[in-house]
């Protein structure tokens, strides 16, 4: 799914590429590259128009070193990778680095608010917090009841609603300000941030929460140790992180799939909860959305401070 494109600045630019993306989308590469390429003639600082190329060549195997070339140029523009170049690059045996970027994160899901839940829970069946909340209840009973909780990647909210009466005080963090604003209509969170939930974790006190959730976030980070290991020392004793990951057959390693997403062996999980300090608590395998009408296979977790 590409990042939402911003104005070039100039209308006639801006209706040739609209024209661009409607020929990629309907599968004429080359008069997408034309279109493209037309665009950047009027205005050639302009990133999208280079990443609409890349993506446009990228259609023919015999023009991927020239979609790689186009995607480092749109990339050069746009050094905090709002379009999500690298993505692309990655895709193309390109880079090796992460592939998906804070900022085209938070320029995807700013774009996506408003139908986000919608699209979710109806399109994608997604039941990451209800998968969440059914395993707390099985590890911890009917009564169980968290003080101090933190939504890692909370979205919307869809996690805070799952939590609703065995929650305490809520933070919630996300990169999204729009994301953001979702949540902060349900009235559930006592604070919100933005950022990325790793600054946000090394922000908090040792100790000072009892359970932290992620659903269906670690698909965006291809190392979640240093996560984990956070979450070990901003957790009291007996706390736990509960969080849902996309799985791949092998045992190791992350690998970035043909849906834009990190699966993570589940061995990798296992050695880097020990790591952190973390016991597993519950690890079972979990559909955690259906795409293309089937279910993509993934972990639910559950660890243990």
């Amino acid at each position: 799914m590409p990042a939402p494109a911003r104005s070039s600045g100039d209308l006639l630019a801006d209706r040739r590429y609209a024209w661009a993306e409607a020929a990629l989308a309907e599968g004429d590469a080359q008069a997408a590259a034309d279109l493209a390429g037309q665009v950047l003639e009027r205005v050639p600082g302009y990133g999208p128009a280079w990443l609409l190329i890349g993506r446009a060549r990228a259609a023919d195997p015999a023009l991927r070193a020239g979609a790689a070339e186009a995607f480092r140029a749109a990339l050069a523009l746009d050094p905090e990778d709002a379009l999500g170049a690298r993505l692309h690059l990655a895709e193309l045996g390109e880079t090796a680095e992460d592939a998906i970027s804070p900022a085209y994160i938070r320029a995807l899901f700013d774009g996506y608010a408003g139908r986000f839940e919608r699209h979710l829970v109806e399109g994608l069946g997604y039941c990451g917090p209800a998968l969440i909340r059914t395993a707390l209840e099985r590890l911890r009973g009917p009564d169980l009841f968290f003080s101090r909780v933190l939504d890692l990647g909370c979205g919307t909210g869809l996690m805070a609603r799952a939590l609703e009466g065995i929650a305490g005080s809520l933070a919630g963090i996300d990169l999204s300000p729009r994301m953001l604003a979702e949540a902060r209509r349900t009235g559930l969170y006592a604070r919100l941030h933005e950022g990325d939930l790793r600054d946000f974790l090394g922000a908090e006190p040792p100790a000072s929460a009892d359970l932290a959730v992620a659903a269906d976030v670690f698909i965006y980070l291809r190392e979640i140790g240093p996560v984990l290991t956070e979450a070990a020392r901003v957790l009291a004793a007996g706390g736990l992180f509960a969080f849902t990951v996309q799985g791949h057959p092998g045992e190791r390693g992350a690998v970035l799939g043909a849906d834009g997403r990190y699966a993570h062996g589940v061995a990798t999980l296992r050695e880097a909860a020990e790591t952190a300090g973390l016991a597993v608590a519950l690890l079972e395998p979990a559909e955690i959305r259906r795409q293309n009408g089937a279910g993509v296979p993934g972990w639910l977790a559950v660890l243990a401070r």
